[in-house]
């Protein structure tokens, strides 16, 4: 039996997510955390669900709640990713960070990254449709970077909102779609730089541990020592998330499926669409537990 792990990032998490996910210590914990009595009926607020703090804090308990509720029922994962924020709860679930360490440091990381916004006020757009060449020649003369590159012509670029609002219909003119994405941060751009220092501080004293299964992170290099996985959790904050590479590192551990644990499914539409023969699905999609377990036993053993 073989199988993948991917963890959701933010902006599509909802209150519906996760409908199987059932209460425990660490969604009492995030609660807590949040000052909200349901994690659920706070994100029916969409003011309160785009706040970076909840989000991060939500998107990282919850997926870690998720699989350590899975864990018994799924066979060993022969490798993980996480994406943005998800390698958060990717490093939980390998095993390098306690689950609450993970859910502590979404908060602070989402702090920092309010922090350094608040210098340099950004966000970030889904740009799809536009070859690499013709979108780096488009982007020469603008403050904006690719944040997130999700295939050869699709990416997420970060920046200032007026720069994004400049660029939107320039992009269009040349046959992009453009999406802009409910983060109010210029996350994985030079602008982070000052959140990646202080995250990197923030880390210090946490206690890491080498992966109990090979782990990959959004720097598309595969994560063996616990000082490496500490480095490489603060460098991708203001660095490029090469999530396409990280699904190809995946792909060459020849998994049978692939399961995307969080809210949303946007990575599992990717998964399927880079890689149509190896099945991706997101544990959003199923309403019970026992049900998302038996697919992967069915693709697993097919």
């Amino acid at each position: 039996m073989s199988l993948a792990l991917i963890f959701s990032g933010q902006g599509h998490q909802h209150a519906g997510m996760l409908p199987w996910l059932a209460p425990d210590a660490l969604t009492q914990a995030l609660c807590e955390r949040l000052g909200v009595a349901d994690w659920r009926a706070a994100l029916a607020d969409p003011a309160w669900a785009r706040r970076n703090r909840n989000a991060q804090q939500l998107i990282t308990a919850t997926a870690l709640a998720a699989w350590q509720q899975l864990a018994d029922e799924l066979p060993e994962p022969l490798g993980i990713a996480g994406y943005s924020v998800g390698e958060l709860a990717a490093f939980g679930a390998a095993g390098v960070l306690a689950p609450t360490d993970a859910l502590a440091l979404a908060a602070r990381r989402a702090e920092l990254m309010d922090e350094a916004s608040r210098a340099t006020p950004g966000g970030l757009m889904g740009v799809t449709g536009l070859a690499r060449d013709a979108l780096l020649s488009l982007l020469r003369d603008t403050p904006l970077a690719i944040a997130i590159s999700n295939g050869a012509d699709r990416v997420v670029l970060g920046g200032p909102q007026r720069a994004l609002d400049d660029f939107e219909p320039l992009a269009g003119r040349h046959g992009a779609r453009c999406t802009r994405l409910a983060v109010d941060v210029a996350s994985h751009t030079a602008a982070m730089q000052p959140a990646a220092d202080g995250f990197a501080e923030r880390l210090r004293p946490v206690r890491f541990e080498a992966p109990r299964w090979p782990l990959f992170s959004n720097t598309a290099e595969r994560i063996w020592r616990a000082d490496a996985a500490r480095e490489a959790l603060a460098r991708q904050i203001a660095s490029t998330v090469h999530w396409d590479d990280c699904m190809d590192q995946l792909a060459m551990r020849a998994p049978r499926c692939v399961l995307e644990i969080g809210g949303g499914q946007a990575l599992a539409g990717l998964w399927n669409q880079r890689y149509p023969d190896i099945p991706a699905r997101s544990a959003d999609e199923f309403r019970t537990r026992q049900g998302l377990s038996r697919w992967v036993a069915q693709c697993c053993c097919a």
